[in-house]
């Protein structure tokens, strides 16, 4: 493969990254401020996920992934919210973890749902860099475990067998 072949692909997975990251942003503010989602929507399409935005982390999102996964999550939070209850630990909740715990894995989770595209194995490694961005804890090994374990009952067989 030629440089100029893996510039771009690793501008859109960064792209990616960054939208995943600003799709917990959205869905931590809507869940914390009760933002409506159409003036989120606005407001990261417009100020936040342009190339020249003042937070870098978010900067240059892809636009479409965040839409896609920020919409799915409002669409099928039904469906998702009891799927990842059952890979908590007994007596945890989704609604007993943290605010940004709880957007990472709804976003992770309507993924693995929904974007056959996206490898299970990207898109819970993409989670967990998700977490490490607001966690110094245990957090992205609960972000980690979550998954792997949603991963392997939403796609049987796209992960390797546990040792």
């Amino acid at each position: 493969m030629s440089p100029g072949r893996q510039g771009p692909a690793r501008g859109e997975a960064l792209a990616r990254s960054r939208a995943r990251l600003a799709a917990v942003q959205a869905l931590y503010q809507m869940d914390l401020a009760g933002t409506d989602l159409a003036e989120v929507l606005d407001d990261f399409k417009t100020r936040r996920l342009v190339p020249e935005a003042e937070d870098e982390t978010v900067a240059g999102g892809d636009i479409d992934h965040f839409t896609r996964v920020l919409n799915g999550v409002v669409r099928r939070q039904r469906e998702i919210d009891p799927l990842v209850d059952q890979q908590l630990a007994a007596g945890w909740s989704l609604l007993r973890v943290d605010a940004i715990l709880r957007a990472t894995l709804r976003s992770a989770a309507f993924e693995l749902m929904e974007l056959a595209d996206v490898p299970a194995r990207v898109a819970i490694n993409e989670y967990v860099n998700v977490a490490h961005a607001f966690f110094d804890n245990d957090e992205p090994r609960v972000i980690n475990g979550v998954l792997d374990g949603l991963a392997r009952k939403l796609r049987p067989g796209e992960l390797p067998e546990r040792a």
